[in-house]
């Protein structure tokens, strides 16, 4: 797995002082064009870890940008897993209960699901049933990995595209000038 310390990026400078230049809406589309063309590295990483036999899971893993960051002039990018069908998205990344590493009381060992009030769970065979012990699920992480893969491909599409669609963008505004 690559260490972020691996990953080099250099001309940010250089980037910076051009985008200062051009309009805002220019600057905001070209940067948000260049962190989703990163981003997509990231997401079909992801799901090429995802073993999931619906599909649920591999379909929610989506890039999200926030809007609010960008009246402040900034420009923000998040690859999101999970929704409505697939709630379970951080259990497969991080496991749960006896394989979770986090703290609590069920650390490292199985778990009791009771019923609320003393009521049954569920009836198996006529009889009803009023708790479960829970062995506990092991984590099976696909976004860290996906992250730490292809950290440097990911920086070079982002470059990439940049380098592409800048040069148009300033033909264009220089036009829009004349």
């Amino acid at each position: 797995m690559a260490n972020s310390s691996n990953v080099e990026i250099t001309g940010l400078k250089e980037l910076y002082d051009l985008l200062q230049d051009l309009p805002a809406k220019v600057e905001k589309n070209v940067m948000r064009g260049a962190l989703r063309r990163g981003q997509n590295v990231f997401r079909d990483a992801a799901k090429a870890l995802i073993t999931d036999r619906t599909g649920a899971l591999s379909k929610s893993v989506r890039i999200r940008f926030k809007t609010k960051s960008e009246k402040k002039g900034w420009v923000r990018s998040h690859l999101i897993a999970g929704d409505k069908d697939a709630y379970y998205a951080h259990i497969v990344e991080f496991g749960s209960a006896s394989f979770y590493t986090g703290k609590g009381k069920t650390v490292g060992k199985p778990y009791t699901i009771k019923g609320r009030g003393g009521k049954s769970l569920l009836i198996a065979g006529g009889n009803p049933i009023s708790s479960v012990t829970h062995p506990g699920a092991r984590p099976k992480p696909f976004m860290r990995p996906a992250f730490d893969s292809n950290s440097q491909t990911a920086i070079n599409e982002t470059a990439a595209y940049i380098r592409d669609r800048l040069p148009k963008e300033i033909k264009k505004a220089n036009k829009a000038i004349l």
